[in-house]
């Protein structure tokens, strides 16, 4: 018998039966029997909005997918462009897919210059790269014109492609400016994240030559960062997308969302916060204080993660061959001992509370010479595909405009009175 549950309105007596699918149950048949009849859920945490094949996420027991692949296999064997592809296709790509794919993405990565020279160079001196970033992905929808034709495959891949390989270019652009130092262009001999890492860090040498060990690095953090079902940002690029605003707009909402330190800043807050524990010494004093009410542990623990991170343990080992490039950061002992104590306490074992993919990135992201202020940007590159992902699949999928309901709580009707009476 497929699984159900059953309603009686006790205002009526009537009862009847709906079905469970998934682990859901439909709105729509609930508001056929009780017409009216909202759900009160703040921040949707109990309701999916919609229906998506891109990622799979069990939090109970840890598991991460994409499009059915185990986020383990990925990060060890593939690409973040055939990844990407993945996310937006459906599927791997043939060997002759991959290499026309990231032909396309690597000849894309200019852009205008007036992108550069009109707006980027506009900003004042010490604004905010993730500032800029949001900014400049809104702006690009002004200079392609055929970014409204939404529901024209070719258009629409044009700005899905544009908009993966720009990404890369204006995070460099947006903090070498921030830092007063020239604009890098990209080089089309490079692979993707050794493109990236040359225009972080070129300064005159003919070519930049970044260390296989940091390439790679910054290709798995960008795979693990791809895409994790419904957040705050995915959800943002959804909802602005259900009014068929064109990519540009809807990435640069998602950009905004991410902006925000509760989404894109939970890796600077671990880095400020052994940083404030300052030793070893100091982690049984701090892990105290946060059980008696008196301190945060970041990093740990996760809206949808009720077991260890998946991320968290590959990038871990990610650590470590960043380090064995960079040196140790000195915060990793800081980082490991206050994972071992809080692994270890039934206070943090009874919550659930185990490292997430936040936990390491930002030692990495940090050991690497990134500013923390980079830390959302660097978010945001690998998370595009994630976002045009959703955005083409609800668009296929005939979405409707987002419009939830709300609870009023406001004042009841009263009459207006002339300013001189109040």
């Amino acid at each position: 018998m497929a699984e159900s549950i059953t309603i009686t309105d006790n205002r009526t007596g009537e009862s009847f039966e709906v079905p469970i699918v998934d682990g859901t149950v439909s709105a729509q048949q609930w508001s056929k029997h009780l017409p009216g009849i909202w759900f009160l859920d703040p921040a949707l945490v109990t309701t999916a909005m919609s229906e998506s094949a891109i990622s799979y996420l069990d939090g109970e027991a840890g598991i991460l997918r994409y499009r059915g692949y185990p986020i383990e296999q990925l990060a060890e064997q593939s690409t973040y462009l055939e990844v990407a592809y993945l996310l937006l296709n459906g599927e791997l790509p043939t060997q002759a897919e991959l290499s026309a794919w990231v032909e396309e993405v690597t000849h894309h990565t200019f852009i205008h210059e007036n992108v550069r020279k009109r707006f980027l160079e506009g900003f004042h001196y010490d604004a905010h790269p993730m500032g800029i970033l949001v900014s400049a992905v809104a702006a690009l929808s002004t200079f392609y014109l055929d970014a409204k034709e939404i529901f024209d495959p070719e258009a629409r891949h044009r700005q899905i492609v544009r908009l993966i390989a720009k990404m890369p270019t204006l995070a460099a652009a947006a903090y070498r400016f921030s830092q007063g130092m020239p604009f890098v262009y990209p080089d089309n001999a490079l692979s993707f994240p050794e493109n990236f890492l040359s225009m972080m860090w070129k300064i005159a040498e003919p070519r930049y030559e970044a260390d296989p060990r940091l390439v790679r690095a910054v290709d798995v953090l960008f795979i693990l960062h791809a895409d994790h079902e419904q957040n705050c940002s995915t959800t943002a690029m959804r909802v602005v997308g259900s009014a068929h605003s064109d990519p540009y707009s809807s990435a640069a909402a998602a950009c905004a969302a991410l902006y925000g330190p509760r989404h894109g800043g939970a890796n600077e807050a671990v880095v400020k916060m052994l940083t404030e524990i300052g030793s070893i010494e100091n982690v049984p004093d701090f892990v105290r204080a946060v059980k008696e009410g008196h301190g945060r542990l970041q990093g740990f623990g996760h809206r949808v993660y009720k077991n260890y991170d998946p991320r968290a343990k590959i990038i871990k080992k990610v650590a470590y061959d960043v380090f064995d490039v960079t040196g140790k950061n000195p915060l990793l002992d800081i980082a490991l001992k206050l994972e071992e104590v809080a692994l270890s306490d039934e206070y943090f074992i009874s919550r659930k509370l185990y490292p997430n993919v936040d936990f390491y990135s930002g030692l990495i992201y940090q050991a690497m010479g990134f500013p923390v202020d980079m830390f959302p940007v660097l978010f945001a590159i690998p998370r595009m595909s994630g976002w045009l992902a959703h955005w083409q699949e609800l668009l296929d999928q005939d979405a409707k405009i987002a419009r939830p309901r709300q609870r009023y709580v406001g004042a009841e009707k009263r009459d207006f009175v002339p300013i001189a009476q109040r």
